[in-house]
């Protein structure tokens, strides 16, 4: 998901071959954290942090470079050359510009220049080549003060570490008036508990409206003095609660002083960010806490562990599932309290309360992903989810600290609930069943208009999406209807299976593409396939026509069947922009119209499956994997996105993709990898071996499940997660065979 977003100029620029069949180790030494790349998607359109946290944690300690615009989304961008200071809170790979809250900037006598680029905060020159960051650590030297500091994190709570030059007046800013891009501090509080000790909380707006942050703040050395600052100006106090508020603590420090600083956070009360320090901080032992961070992310990792050669493949690979975890982030303290999507303190009985649910994007491969790698935590990402449906009536939309943001569309919390409920998650069903069908019910977001005209009329303004809403509509009213029938609802089931077909409502066989209508059905004038007008989601009409994952077949039939389906896929892959097309900043990862740095487009390349046609999907994979993710800062193409790019590869590398994310199939593809093993609760693992592997043989010849020969494009959930052998037999030369591909209006 991109947002137009305008940026203020940046101020400084200051494989071995194998012919056998390939086997997986069952034990390896191996340290996968050390394969991750932090840095990647840094740079260019990637929008990610490079800070420390924990997976899916409620802090993201991280640096800020201190200047907005679209490329410091993420607070960072590796072309800068200066920091700021260090926030506890930043999103991952979005488009929008919020949190960065509690700035911490440690500063001495050294440097003390201001510039106006970054509202005059103090600030600090830094290189590349003095800056590390891995799994659960970040650390960079400050170059104008020749201070060191390091970040490591536990779930809830942020560990610094500044190691000092000689120095009488060393200093630590805590800045609560901090602000960038969208975030503005509504109403801030700091009090001195003692000296060493400060608690207080951030609120504010902005994505988020109603954003609560309270905080407790511990120094492994006592602060000689201190200066609190309202709006710049010095009052005499020990405690202060207004708009912008700031701290000093005044050191003198030694030569290679080191001071370490821990705050804990809570979106509820001070009560739980202290609980937040004493169950998961209680002493300074720094080292011990990145230690212990490193080992969380080294047992996700070792989830799938793969073989390759090429140990740029595994940098990406491990750096994809790395940043794959990086949301949906806690949202409850260690006490169970959170601010709710209602603005009240809510209480999670029995399961952490996650948010930050950007579902338009991860709808489609990540929470698929995770139904898979995090089985433990996806009951309590659906009763997020639920939380967030008692709390409002609706479920999320686009959720993020106890907010729903609305932005985007669709109702795609359906299709994520649906999906766990068919693969046997533990929650209650009759609830989750309820949510979604008020969430399609709801006279919000022309959703009434869509059930009863059978398609969103379109309206002359921004962000009218109208063909979009049909066709997201129609799907995630096509995961009702399945829920309805495995329930027993058989109105509820007809009901739903007839608005999941009216996607062939906005259908113009003229054109063949989907395209606006007026209140009286009638198409808007002046179509062009390739513009990107305000009927499409940050996509055209080629990027949209696709998505009817429900319905394949039914998509072929309409288009002309297969051979007019072929023909237009091709020129899905072969109608090249030129010089003359306005590309919006979202259009990024091209091939012809195909846009890999936006979510429309990623089940496209799988649709040759349905045509026989399995070698054009292995060949376009295989060139989305390699041009398309880099080892590199700017190593994403699009928008991260909350984990949807990356899960894109995760799943795309194996050798196969959930093309419809709720019908319980993964549709074929071929590996990037000589093997790839996914470690799975209770023991059990599902082994994807390849034989005859080389670089060139990049085409799949043959599959077996289990040993049997496969005669479908696909393969379910439950045959993964039950553990077995899938072997893929590549080849040099394309080998096209018409396979069985999944039903509609079935689960698999």
């Amino acid at each position: 998901m991109k947002l137009k977003f305008l940026g203020i100029a940046a101020l400084l620029m200051i494989f071995s071959c194998k012919t056998e069949e390939t086997k997986v180790s069952a034990t390896s030494d191996e340290k996968l954290t050390a394969f991750v790349n932090p840095f990647i998607g840094t740079d260019g359109p990637g929008n990610t942090y490079p800070g420390a946290t924990t997976p899916y944690g409620m802090v993201q300690l991280s640096p800020d470079i201190g200047i907005g615009g679209w490329d410091r989304i993420a607070g960072y961008f590796y072309q800068d050359s200066i920091i700021t200071g260090f926030s506890h809170m930043h999103l991952t790979g979005t488009g929008a510009g919020d949190l960065y809250d509690i700035l911490v900037m440690p500063t001495n006598s050294k440097f003390s220049e201001r510039i106006p680029e970054n509202n005059h905060k103090p600030f600090s020159a830094f290189s590349h080549d003095k800056e590390v960051a891995s799994p659960g650590y970040y650390s960079v030297r400050l170059l104008d003060y020749d201070i060191k500091a390091e970040l490591t994190a536990t779930p809830r709570t942020g560990i610094q570490r500044f190691t000092f030059p000689k120095d009488s007046l060393s200093q630590i800013h805590v800045d609560l008036g901090y602000a960038l891009n969208w975030d503005k501090a509504t109403n801030t509080h700091i009090k001195v508990v003692n000296d060493s000790v400060i608690e207080g909380y951030r609120k504010s707006t902005g994505w988020a409206k109603d954003q609560r942050v309270y905080f407790v703040m511990k120094f492994s050395k006592a602060f000689k003095d201190f200066e609190i600052l309202e709006g710049g100006e010095e009052v005499p106090a020990n405690e202060i609660t207004a708009k912008n508020t700031k701290i000093i603590l005044n050191y003198e420090t030694t030569s290679e002083e080191q001071i370490v600083v821990k705050t804990g956070v809570s979106s509820a009360n001070i009560e739980g960010a202290y609980a937040s320090l004493e169950t998961e901080a209680p002493d300074f032992n720094f080292e011990n806490y990145r230690e212990n961070a490193d080992d969380i992310w080294e047992k996700e990792l070792q989830k799938i562990k793969i073989e390759t050669p090429d140990s740029n493949q595994k940098s990406v690979f491990y750096t994809m599932m790395y940043q794959s975890m990086l949301a949906p982030t806690l949202l409850s303290d260690p006490n169970g309290n959170y601010k709710g999507a209602n603005d009240s303190i809510e209480h999670a009985n029995g399961f952490n309360r996650y948010d930050t649910f950007s579902l338009w994007d991860t709808f489609r491969a990540a929470h698929p992903l995770y139904t898979i790698i995090q089985q433990e935590r996806v009951p309590d990402f659906i009763k997020s989810m639920l939380a967030h449906y008692q709390e409002t009536g609706l479920l999320p939309v686009w959720s993020m600290q106890g907010n729903e943001t609305n932005m985007m569309l669709g109702y795609h919390s359906v299709p994520v609930i649906v999906d766990a409920y068919f693969k046997g998650f533990d929650f209650d069903a009759n609830l989750a069943y309820e949510a979604c069908k008020a969430s399609a019910m709801t006279s919000t977001r022309k959703i009434d208009v869509f059930a009863e005209k059978g398609y969103v009329p379109a309206e002359e303004k921004e962000g009218d999406w109208s063909v979009s809403k049909t066709l997201e509509y129609a799907y995630d009213d096509w995961c009702i209807a399945m829920f309805a029938k495995d329930l027993g609802k058989e109105d509820d089931y007809q009901y739903f299976l007839k608005r999941s077909g009216y996607w062939k409502n906005t259908y113009d066989s003229k054109t063949s593409f989907f395209r606006a209508k007026d209140k009286n059905g009638q198409f808007i004038a002046g179509f062009n396939s390739k513009d990107y007008s305000d009927y499409f989601s940050e996509s055209n009409a080629w990027q949209y026509y696709w998505f009817v994952p429900q319905d394949i077949p039914g998509l072929i039939k309409t288009t002309g069947g297969e051979e007019r389906f072929t023909q237009k896929l091709d020129s899905m892959f072969s109608l090249h922009p030129t010089e003359d097309d306005k590309l919006p900043i979202f259009s990024t990862g091209m091939i012809g119209q195909y846009a890999h740095g936006n979510e429309p487009s990623h089940h496209v390349a799988y649709l040759y499956d349905y045509i026989g046609k399995p070698s054009e999907t292995q060949k376009l994979v295989r060139q989305i994997l390699n041009e398309q993710y880099k080892n590199e800062p700017n190593g994403h193409c699009g928008n991260e996105d909350c984990g949807q790019m990356s899960s894109w590869y995760i799943f795309s590398s194996m050798g196969f993709y959930p093309v419809n994310a709720a019908q319980g199939t993964y549709m074929l593809g071929a590996p990037l990898f000589e093997s790839a093993e996914i470690n799975l609760p209770g023991g059990k693992k599902f082994n994807i071996k390849t034989s005859n592997f080389t670089d060139g043989n990049l085409f799949v010849a043959n599959v077996k499940l289990n040993g049997e020969d496969l005669d479908r494009a696909y393969i379910t959930h439950d045959e993964i997660v039950d553990g077995g052998e899938l072997l893929f037999e590549m080849s040099k030369k394309p080998v096209d065979k018409v396979l069985k591909t999944p039903k509609p209006n079935t689960i698999y």
